[in-house]
């Protein structure tokens, strides 16, 4: 099965759609919200995208139709004074995994984040994702953690 991995182009209504339908079945998986999207965030979504400048999104096609996606945001670290990349979301349609998507996903992510002279590419995984944790590990993926008296990197938020 051909796989083509292309950078969405929002002003594409194609790249919308599929960007949109991606992201509504991501939401829907048990590692997602187990939810469709709201509809405020589905009619927002890609207004939304498009006006953060630092979005950077990556479809990958298998057989010419939308099997994942990676949703990223360009970032910044001041300890290396260069910038990151943050996989904020992976995910590949269910009748499309274990061929390998999510490997050529974090691939094609890496390869954009050297074209671009990032010192680091992050994500976050729900700990019990024990799917994408193993594709995520087999990348060179692993736990943050700092080398000095402050201990390892913890993920937090605050719901707003």
């Amino acid at each position: 099965m051909p796989v083509v991995i292309v950078e969405a182009d929002l002003s594409r209504p194609d790249h919308q759609h599929h960007v949109l339908m991606l992201t509504d079945a991501y939401a829907r998986d048990p590692m997602g919200s187990g939810q469709p999207l709201a509809p405020e965030a589905a009619e927002q979504l890609i207004e939304g995208l498009r006006f953060m400048p630092t979005t950077l999104i990556l479809l990958a096609y298998a057989d010419g139709e939308p099997a994942g996606l990676a949703t990223c945001f360009l970032g910044f670290s001041t300890f290396a004074a260069r910038p990151l990349v943050n996989i904020h979301d992976l995910a590949v349609r269910p009748e499309y995994r274990g061929l390998g998507l999510g490997r050529e996903l974090l691939a094609a992510v890496e390869a954009r984040a050297r074209e671009l002279g990032c010192c680091k590419v992050t994500l976050e995984v729900m700990e019990h994702n024990h799917r994408a944790k193993a594709v995520y590990a087999a990348a060179g993926f692993g736990h943050a953690y700092a080398d000095g008296p402050g201990g390892g990197a913890l993920f937090y938020d605050k719901r707003l």
